[in-house]
């Protein structure tokens, strides 16, 4: 048969319906142990540390979704991103990071790994000439995000691979924002692409999650392998229900990222919003990378008020349908204040240096009506203004 359509193997792609029982959803191996026939037989499964049936479904789906043999599940976006760097890197090792990284990765880079002798450095991986002078030093890693979260900078992969691979270093693109519907990282010449499933593959904030997916089968063995020594796969239930999100994946990215198009325009054109991130606004300085390689904008908009922190923190207390929230890629709209919440961990010289003022807000989109969410947003930026 020919390779479905996305759409298609989103649906289909954790396998189904069940051989013993025909059960069209898939079943939860809620089990620690699995029974072996005899000794000396090797089990499909054992411990659900190592491996689990419903995690094993899946991670088919995921390695489908991204064209590639196999996909490792994890407890959190958190854990996926440690089990890669435990596995990639030891002591006296060098990481190359883009600057505007979500704030759990810098945390862990700084906080966990920088004690254990692993060495870092933040640069704008939107620069292909400071990516290659940050590579002309001995690396093992080049960790890019695009967009980055939450100001929606791009890399150009495929430059950013091509002077990694030159450099010996592997390259690992955190494509939670795009996901396979909007964007395919290994096939722009990444090497591994890591996702925190909590986010649009659940996409019901049910579960939290990651997931890394590699082509190279030694290096994912490798994965499985540090993985099943700290324990940090994925727990059946939480898989379970991250298979019912995916069976509505790109639906519900291509809706909303469609709707998050008209609400930056909206921003965009409000007469108090000073600066708009946005990859498909023909205003975002980077737009023409965007169109080359994502399918569309995806479903985040990051804006800043005229009032700066004093009226965000206005807007986020005046906010009706919209949630206040730290988490992203849901059904539901939420809105997060970057500085206090996502980034909090960073110090705020360097959220300035990477275009995060302590104003900025960021929407992740929703399943609502595009109208709906734009009035909240309008009268949330109303209520945000100091009466004279």
């Amino acid at each position: 048969m020919r390779p479905f359509d996305l759409s298609t193997e989103s649906v289909h792609g954790a396998g189904g319906p069940e051989p013993e029982t025909g059960s069209v959803l898939q079943p939860i191996f809620q089990s620690t142990t699995f029974a072996r026939a005899s000794l000396g037989t090797e089990p499909a499964f054992s411990y659900s540390r190592v491996s689990n049936p419903t995690v094993s479904a899946l991670e088919s789906a995921i390695a489908k979704l991204e064209d590639a043999p196999r996909a490792l599940c994890f407890g959190t976006g958190m854990a996926a991103t440690t089990t890669l760097c435990l596995s990639l890197l030891k002591s006296g090792d060098r990481v190359v990071a883009g600057d505007a990284v979500y704030g759990g990765t810098y945390r862990l880079l700084n906080e966990v790994l920088a004690p254990l002798g692993i060495r870092y450095e933040f640069v704008d991986t939107s620069n292909l000439t400071i990516v290659e002078q940050a590579l002309a030093e001995p690396t093992q890693l080049l960790i890019l995000e695009s967009p980055a979260n939450p100001t929606l900078k791009l890399a150009d992969i495929a430059a950013c691979s091509k002077l990694a691979h030159a450099a010996g270093a592997r390259v690992v693109v955190d494509n939670t924002f795009m996901t396979p519907v909007l964007q395919r990282p290994l096939d722009l010449g990444a090497d591994i692409v890591l996702h925190s499933t909590t986010k649009y593959m659940d996409g019901h904030n049910a579960t939290v999650g990651g997931a890394l997916i590699t082509r190279d089968e030694a290096l994912t063995d490798r994965l499985a392998e540090t993985r099943k020594s700290i324990g940090t796969i994925q727990a059946p239930f939480e898989a379970w229900l991250t298979i019912q999100g995916l069976k509505t994946l790109t639906m519900r990215v291509t809706r909303q990222s469609d709707s998050a198009f008209e609400v930056a325009r909206f921003l965009d054109a409000h007469p108090r919003v000073v600066h708009v991130d946005y990859p498909f606004l023909d205003t975002f300085p980077q737009v023409a990378l965007a169109r080359s390689q994502q399918a569309a904008g995806g479903a985040i908009v990051s804006f800043v008020l005229d009032g700066g922190y004093d009226a965000g923190v206005r807007l986020a207390g005046a906010l009706g349908m919209c949630h206040l929230a730290e988490n992203l890629g849901a059904a539901e709209t939420l809105v997060t204040h970057p500085a206090s919440m996502t980034h909090a961990a960073m110090p705020p010289e360097h959220r300035e240096a990477i275009g995060l003022p302590d104003g900025m807000l960021r929407v992740s989109v929703g399943l609502e009506r595009p109208a709906d969410i734009i009035a909240d947003l309008e009268q949330a930026i109303a209520a945000s203004e100091v009466p004279e």
